[in-house]
C-alpha cells in the first residue's frame, strides 16, 4: 500500500475527500451586522474549493452567541439563505463544507448583546483583556453565570442552528468546543466554578457539550457532525488544572457518538504551561477511535509526515488557505506561496480577502 500523503482521498462519515487538506475555521469579519453572508463570501469560499473540506468561519447560534462585529450567524432564515448561495457554489466547484456552530460565551460584550445584556458563561469570572466592538476596543465585563435552568435552552439554539445549517444547504457541521468560548469554558475548571450538575467533575463539566452535541447529531444523524477541541490553547484567558486528564476523557466520551471527526488544536505548544501542565495534544490520537484532524501551523512537509505517521487523517490549515485560495495545487507543484496580509484579515472588503491571486 503506498503512503498516504495530503492529496490521499478519504471517505468522511457518508461523503468522499478529494485530499486530506482542510480548510479551517477563519473568522474574517465580513457579514453583514445582521449576520448574513453576501456575495463577497459566495466568493471568497468558491476560491477555495479544492481543499478537501472547508470549515466555515465560526457561525453563531443565537443573537446572544455574538462576539464580534460582522460576524456570521446561522439562526434565522436570512441567515440560512445566504449561506445557501455559499454553499451551493463551493459543491458546483467540487469542493466540501461544514458549518461551524459557534457560542462565544463571555468573550463578547454588553454592546453586542440583544438589549446590551452581560455576555453568559459557566461562572461569573471576567476573562483578561478588551473586546472588539463595533466602537473599539472595550474591556471585557464580568460574564452573568448561566442558571441551570437555562441550560436547555443552549441546547435548543444548538438544535435550532443545526437545522438551519442543514437548510442552508452544508455537507455537516462542526461544534466548535475550542478557543475559550462557551463549550470550552464549560470544559475547563479555570472557568467553570459551578457546583451543580454541570461543574466540578470532569463528567459535570463536559455535560453541556454532550447535551449540545445529542442535539445536533439528532438533526444531522451518523458522519455529519465534527467537534473541535484546544486542550493547550490559553487563547482568550483559558487555563485547566489538568488539561490531559480533562480532555482525555471527554475524548472518550466522544467516542460514543459516531462523529465524521475530532479536529483538535495543537495551538498553545509555543507557551507550554499558559493554560496548564503542558501534554502533547496528539496523544489524544490514541484515545480517538474515528477520523483525528490535527492544526497548528504546518506546512507541506509536516502535514505528509503527520499523515504518514498515523498520528492523524486530516490536516487544517488557516492562514496558507486565506492567502493562497488554490494552496492544494502549489503544495502539489511545490510552488511558492502568497504572503498573508495581517492588515485585512479582520473586516473590510475585497482586499485581502478575495484578491490573493492564483497561480494561473
Amino acid at each position: 500500500m503506498s503512503a498516504i500523503d495530503l492529496f490521499t482521498p478519504l471517505e468522511l462519515g457518508a461523503i468522499t475527500l478529494k485530499n486530506r487538506m482542510v480548510m479551517a475555521p477563519l473568522t474574517r469579519n465580513r457579514a453583514s451586522r445582521e449576520g448574513v453572508p453576501g456575495a463577497l463570501q459566495v466568493e471568497y469560499y468558491r476560491q477555495r474549493a479544492s481543499a478537501g473540506l472547508i470549515l466555515s468561519e465560526a457561525t453563531c447560534i443565537a443573537p446572544e452567541a455574538v462576539g464580534y462585529p460582522c460576524t456570521p450567524g446561522i439562526w434565522n432564515d436570512v441567515q440560512a439563505e445566504g449561506w445557501n448561495a455559499v454553499t451551493r457554489a463551493v459543491q458546483e466547484a467540487g469542493g466540501r463544507i461544514f458549518c461551524q456552530l459557534w457560542h462565544v460565551g463571555r468573550i463578547s460584550h454588553p454592546d453586542l448583546q440583544p438589549g446590551g445584556q452581560r455576555p453568559v458563561a459557566p461562572s461569573a469570572i471576567a476573562p483578561a483583556g478588551a473586546a472588539f466592538t463595533y466602537e473599539g476596543m472595550k474591556p471585557f465585563v464580568t460574564p452573568r453565570a448561566l442558571e441551570q435552568t437555562e441550560l436547555p435552552g443552549i441546547v435548543r439554539a444548538y438544535r435550532a442552528a443545526a437545522g438551519h445549517a442543514q437548510a442552508a444547504g452544508f455537507d455537516g457541521v462542526e461544534v466548535h468546543a475550542a478557543n475559550g468560548y462557551l463549550l470550552d469554558e464549560f470544559l475547563r475548571d479555570g472557568t467553570n466554578q459551578r457546583s451543580d450538575a454541570y461543574g466540578g467533575s470532569v463528567e459535570h463539566r463536559m455535560r453541556l457539550l454532550l447535551e449540545a452535541l445529542e442535539a445536533v447529531c439528532g438533526v444531522w444523524g451518523v458522519g455529519r457532525v465534527g467537534v473541535r477541541l484546544s486542550p493547550i490553547q490559553p487563547f482568550n484567558d483559558m487555563r485547566d488544572s489538568d488539561p490531559q486528564g480533562t480532555f482525555s476523557r471527554v475524548v472518550e466520551r466522544l467516542n460514543d457518538f459516531g462523529l465524521a471527526y475530532l479536529h483538535v488544536t495543537e495551538l498553545g505548544k509555543d507557551a507550554p504551561g499558559a493554560a496548564g501542565p503542558f501534554f502533547d495534544p496528539l496523544e489524544l490520537r490514541r484515545l480517538w477511535k474515528g477520523v483525528y484532524m490535527t492544526n497548528a501551523g504546518y506546512d507541506k512537509a509536516r502535514g505528509n509526515a503527520v499523515l504518514a505517521q498515523g498520528r492523524a487523517d486530516l490536516v487544517a490549515y488557516g492562514a496558507p488557505f486565506l492567502a493562497n485560495p488554490d494552496l492544494p495545487e502549489r503544495f502539489r507543484r511545490d510552488a511558492p506561496l502568497n504572503t498573508p496580509d495581517p492588515d485585512t484579515f479582520y473586516g473590510g472588503g475585497a482586499q485581502g480577502y478575495t484578491d490573493y491571486p492564483f497561480l494561473t
